[in-house]
C-alpha cells in the first residue's frame, strides 16, 4: 500500500456527520495512551497529521482522514483513561458502537494493544463485539521497542493466547524503529481490496 496523499476530512459524533459511505474505511481503536496517533502518522509517513498529545483521552470524536482519495483511516476515541469524566466515558461507548455497527463501507478494525500489558476487559469485549459484526480485526502490539526480540516473542504469545488469536492476526509495531510497518501496510492493503464482510446493521 503506497501512500500518495493524506488529509484530515472531518470529526463526527453521530452518523449524520460522517462522510458519505462511498470509499472503504479502516478504523483504529485502542486505549487512550496506546500510541494510536503515532501508528497512523507512521503508516502515512506524516509527522503531525494525527495530533498526538501528552494528555491521554484528548480524542473525543471520530476523526476521518482521507487517504489517496481512495479510502479512509478512521481514528476512534480512545478508552480506559481514568481522568476523563464518567459522563464523557458514557458517551464514547455508544458513539463507537454506532459507528462500528452501522458503517456499510467499513472493511476492518485495527485494535492496538500495548505489548507491555496484558489485554483487559475492554479489549476482550471489543473483539467479541467485532466478531458479532463479522468484521475482520488486526491486532497491533505497539511499543515493541521497549522489549528485546526474545521478550517480544514471549509477550506476543501470551497476548495471543489471552485473546484467542492466531499469529497472523497480530503484528508487532514500534513507531520509534518502524518495526512492523511494511507488514501492516501489506495487511491493510489486502483488507481494503476485500469485499465488506459486515453482518446486518444492529
Amino acid at each position: 500500500m503506497k501512500i500518495t496523499s493524506a488529509a484530515f476530512e472531518t470529526s463526527a459524533a453521530k452518523p449524520g456527520q460522517y462522510p458519505e459511505a462511498v470509499l472503504p474505511e479502516i478504523a483504529f481503536a485502542g486505549r487512550s495512551n496506546v500510541g494510536k496517533s503515532s501508528l497512523i502518522n507512521t503508516l502515512l509517513n506524516r509527522r503531525h497529521l494525527v495530533k498526538t498529545s501528552s494528555t491521554p483521552g484528548k480524542t473525543r470524536l471520530i476523526n476521518f482522514f482521507v487517504i489517496n482519495n481512495a479510502f479512509y483511516f478512521v481514528d476512534l476515541p480512545g478508552y480506559g483513561y481514568a481522568r476523563v469524566s464518567q459522563k464523557e466515558r458514557k458517551k464514547w461507548g455508544p458513539m463507537v458502537e454506532t459507528y462500528l455497527s452501522s458503517r456499510p463501507n467499513l472493511r476492518a478494525v485495527v485494535l492496538l494493544q500495548d505489548i507491555r500489558r496484558m489485554p483487559g476487559s475492554e479489549e476482550i469485549q471489543l473483539l467479541e463485539f467485532l466478531e458479532h459484526l463479522h468484521l475482520p480485526v488486526l491486532v497491533i502490539l505497539t511499543k515493541a521497542d521497549k522489549f528485546s526480540k526474545n521478550k517480544q516473542g514471549i509477550q506476543a504469545r501470551q497476548i495471543r493466547q489471552h485473546l484467542k488469536l492466531n499469529q497472523d492476526e497480530t503484528v508487532l509495531f514500534s513507531a520509534k524503529t518502524r518495526q512492523g510497518m511494511d507488514k501492516i501496510h501489506e495487511m491493510l492493503g489486502d483488507l481494503l481490496r476485500e469485499e465488506p464482510t459486515q453482518g446486518p446493521v444492529l
